[in-house]
């Protein structure tokens, strides 16, 4: 197509077999889209292209990518909110008629769907690194390394001591994001012990805690993206065993935790309610 489409913090360029992203860079783009810069999306990872009218006057224009295809997306794990879907572009109202001219040439293009059975979107590249509420996270594209903090880190990870694993050794990714309670970085170590009893994230020595300003998701995503598609790309996962139900005494006191944190108003009713109803399931 040879085109080009702007719109609020984003410019796509199309091409005959891509669509390349350019995000802008400005205190109002998402902070997540400065930190990507640009990326080259392949219509073999597109399944679908849609249009709806977006907030403000506004319309949005979003590429549907396959399950599998973004290393990004499969470690976000559906916790990316609306603003910050690098795979939105929302332009005025105005140019309602444009947007849908582009979203039916691209449909025409279109020839896959369903899961990808590899990543297709590059991931972002290390060496990558940031700062966790109990340490440090860096990997180098080989091997992740944990550094404790004396400040955050509780006493059973500094007995372990600083950490490191290769990609080798891994299975997967878990990332859950820094605007939720409990938010954290987890590094799935294969093989997996079922057996064992699971861990809370601050005392496990394969994760890190996010906390307020630690690990924000611009920083720890792509991270955990690139993580992820390095042990990807290393070939076939195993399957992972369902974790072991938590002990009865460890789930009381988690609820007793977040019910002093709900009375010292640092959780809001809302939090409060659907974090202990996760609790209470996974007894």
């Amino acid at each position: 197509m040879g085109d080009v489409l702007a719109g609020f913090h984003a410019v796509w360029e199309f091409e005959s077999d891509s669509v390349l992203i350019r995000y802008e860079r400005g205190i109002r783009t998402p902070k997540l889209f400065q930190a990507l810069g640009e990326r080259r999306i392949p219509l073999s990872a597109v399944e679908g292209v849609s249009l709806a009218p977006g907030k403000r006057g506004t319309v949005v224009l979003r590429l549907l990518p396959r399950a599998g295809a973004d290393p990004l997306l499969e470690a976000a794990d559906g916790q990316l909110k609306d603003g910050s879907d690098p795979y939105r572009l929302v332009l005025p109202a105005e140019r309602e008629t444009l947007a849908e001219y582009y979203a039916d040439e691209l449909k025409g293009l279109l020839t896959e769907s369903g899961p990808a059975d590899r990543h297709l979107v590059a991931a972002p590249e290390a060496p990558l690194h940031f700062k966790a509420y109990d340490g440090k996270a860096s990997f180098d594209g080989t091997a992740v390394q944990f550094r404790w903090s004396w400040t955050g880190a509780s006493s059973a990870k500094w007995k372990a001591g600083d950490q490191s694993f290769a990609v080798t050794d891994l299975s997967g990714v878990q990332w859950r994001s820094p605007e939720v309670f409990e938010g954290h970085l987890r590094l799935i170590r294969r093989p997996a012990d079922s057996s064992a009893p699971a861990l809370q994230a601050d005392q496990d020595p394969a994760a890190v805690v996010f906390g307020l300003g630690y690990g924000p998701v611009h920083e720890s995503l792509p991270f955990a993206a690139a993580v992820l598609a390095a042990v990807r790309a290393r070939g076939p996962v195993p399957v992972v065993p369902a974790p072991a139900r938590r002990d009865p005494a460890d789930i009381a006191e988690r609820i007793r935790h977040l019910g002093e944190l709900h009375q010292a108003g640092l959780v809001t009713d809302e939090e409060f309610s659907s974090k202990k109803a996760e609790l209470l399931a996974e007894l």
